[in-house]
């Protein structure tokens, strides 16, 4: 006999078995709802042995280990669904994502929606089929014969990747379908109860355009009908919401083919909003002691070279210049730190400079992945409200604290802190090459971000591999509609770049040291955040985010001279406000008014004319009737005053 300690404390005692014998002692109901299992920390499939005392813990589809299973087991089936029907496809990769999974195809066939149905009902014979799921592992050699005899190119290149490092490689075998995949899995096929192929688009292998394009199908999948059922549900609505349909059609940004992918064109609502955005920002920073710079859009890449940007994040700038062939190589820059420590090191520092904060809105430029770039959300030039701020290892707790206090308190204005969740970003020890710097100076800057995280009571998920190439994150996390996770925030600790720079400051006993360096964003990249607020609000902003806070409906042409003296009024009061002079019916322009989402409609006929008023209609509560014009404009004004988000 063996003893369990659960997850809730208690302790079992139970004959030694596999995870799935072992939960099935435990009781039914969990043996059917389990995924995986964690045993002593360690995530594990259920047909692991347990031999020995230790921590045992059930993972389901309610845990994220246990639902990113799940779903990668949906994808699994839906390759096996696509090899039954077409043989001649190629596998590529299939992961689970936050909201289901997908799986990219080398095919000819394309698949229609129609195709995709033919391919839902396959799949739901290999779930009737209630395949077990059994993993094996083969030597690099016979691996890679393996696939090649399956005809797999895609799973051979892969397999290649980890040539001469002599370890096993893993496979997962359902049927007569087999698959290259580190796992883990459910049990079996039987598992997956309801599912439903989504959509299917265009994806570069590996998401470079110099490779061929794939056809990747995206699905999700649930135990139970009625959670898919709700999702798709909420799916719809996200559509409802989806910044790249509604920002376009509410005309806040456009693309041209011509200009290229990645570089959206803020229209005058989008621009507006950006604008109102950096004045809160810039404002706000200044208010706590920031200092603003404007530094070049490019450099030469003897900065980068310093930083060591050139040799860890090349691929993702954009190079002016052939670095074999010109002496003299610029590139735009990617982000902007390099650029403030040029400002710090413009004249020597004492330890009585520090804490020294720069901020700058910033322009910054990558080269992102054509397979990567979404709408607002991830774009290949675009501005954010960076800073990097200079400080002593005292200093350091205190400094931080203050960079997220900040952060927090843009976020709350805006609306959005309680979408947030945040991922401590850590380096991994094993891929040495993406970071600068010791495991002594790793282990000392993670050390000191956890403690302050704890001291500061922060829940975060840890982020292996995560990182900055020079040091750890607090990364601020948010979801889109389609539950797709970014980043939107960063803070960062950061011991080594002022070393390499060769900043300094001259401390209280005369000796020379580096300082630490903090960088940090205040709302992250602006594009992204209006793409968020957008799908937030469903278009309709908080009135001191709006850009046309009022809009005046004069009944008739008669009425007009009266309109505009109030738009006058209310443009002295500095509110955005427009008059709506067009020959159309008043409930035509109500209408027009409520599609754009326009926070407040003032209708003025006859009456309001003969008594000096205004009949207000305000969006979301309907009619207010009749208000003389002083209370309106302080109702107007006491609400952008006080950011009220209604």
């Amino acid at each position: 006999m063996i003893k369990l300690t659960l997850k809730d404390g208690t302790v079992r005692e139970c004959a030694e078995g596999t995870a799935a014998e072992i939960t099935k002692s435990i009781g039914m109901g969990l043996y059917k709802a389990a995924c995986l299992c964690k045993i002593n920390g360690e995530v594990k499939d259920l047909r692991t042995p347990v031999t020995e005392d230790c921590a045992f813990e059930v993972l389901t589809f309610e845990d994220e280990e246990g639902a990113r299973a799940f779903r990668h087991t949906a994808s699994h089936i839906l390759a096996q669904a696509v090899k039954r029907l077409f043989p001649e496809a190629k596998l590529a990769i299939g992961p689970a994502i936050d909201s289901g999974f997908y799986y990219d195809f080398d095919i000819d066939t394309p698949f229609t929606m129609e195709v995709l149905e033919k391919i839902e009902d396959e799949m739901k014979k290999i779930v009737k089929e209630n395949l077990p799921i059994e993993q094996f592992e083969l030597s690099e050699e016979e691996a890679l014969k393996l696939m090649e005899e399956k005809g797999e190119p895609y799973k051979v290149e892969l397999i290649k990747e980890h040539a001469g490092k002599g370890e096993k490689i893993s496979f997962y075998k359902q049927g007569e379908f087999t698959e290259l995949c580190a796992g883990p899995h459910i049990p079996d096929t039987g598992r997956v109860k309801a599912f439903k192929l989504t959509s299917c688009t265009g994806a570069y292998w590996r998401g470079d355009s110099n490779n061929k394009m794939l056809q990747r199908i995206y699905g999700t999948a649930y135990p139970k009908k009625d959670a898919l059922e709700a999702h798709l549900q909420q799916m719809e609505e996200a559509k409802k919401r989806d910044h790249n349909k509604l920002g376009r059609e509410l005309e806040f940004f456009t693309t041209s083919d011509v200009i290229g992918q990645g570089l959206p064109i803020l229209l005058p609502k989008g621009a507006r909003v950006i604008q109102l955005l950096q004045r809160f920002v810039e404002d706000e920073e200044q208010k706590r002691g920031w200092q603003l710079t404007k530094t070049p859009y490019m450099a030469k890449s003897d900065l980068y070279k310093i930083s060591g940007h050139w040799d860890h994040y090349r691929d993702g700038m954009f190079v002016l210049g052939d670095p074999d062939k010109d002496d003299e190589v610029f590139a735009l820059r990617p982000m902007t730190c390099p650029f403030q420590y040029q400002a710090y090191l413009n004249r020597a520092r004492s330890y009585k400079d520090l804490p020294l904060r720069y901020n700058e809105t910033s322009t910054l430029f990558r080269n992102e992945a054509s397979g990567e770039m979404h709408g607002l959300i991830r774009v290949r030039q675009f501005t954010i409200s960076e800073g990097h701020l200079m400080c002593t290892p005292d200093q350091l707790e205190d400094e931080f604290k203050h960079c997220l206090e900040l952060a927090i308190y843009c976020l709350k204005t805006i609306g959005l802190y309680e979408d947030v969740s945040y991922r401590f970003s850590k380096w991994d020890p094993n891929d040495r090459e993406k970071y600068i710097g010791t495991a002594e100076q790793w282990d000392e800057a993670e050390g000191k971000m956890q403690k302050i995280l704890e001291d500061l009571n922060i829940d975060y998920k840890i982020g292996i591999g995560e990182a900055a190439f020079y040091g750890p994150k607090l990364d601020i996390q948010i979801k889109n509609v389609y539950g797709k996770e970014d980043t939107l925030i960063t803070i960062q600790i950061d011991q080594m770049l002022a070393k390499n720079f060769g900043m300094e400051y001259t401390d209280s006993d005369g000796s020379k040291k580096n300082p630490y360096i903090i960088h940090r964003t205040s709302i992250g990249c602006y594009e992204r955040t209006l793409a968020l607020l957008i799908e937030k609000y469903a278009g309709a902003f908080p009135l001191w985010l709006a850009p046309e806070q009022v809009r005046i409906l004069p009944i008739a042409d008669r009425h007009l001279e009266y309109a505009n003296s109030i738009k006058d009024r209310l443009e002295r009061l500095n509110v955005r406000v427009t008059v709506d002079s067009r020959s159309e019916k008043t409930g035509y322009k109500i209408r027009a008014a409520q599609v754009e989402k326009i926070p407040y409609m003032v209708v003025v006929g006859d009456n309001e004319v003969q008594d000096g008023t205004l009949s207000v209609r305000k969006r979301g509560a309907g009619d207010l009737g009749a208000m003389t014009t002083d209370a309106f404009c302080n109702s107007v004004i006491t609400d952008v005053a006080e950011r009220t988000i209604w």
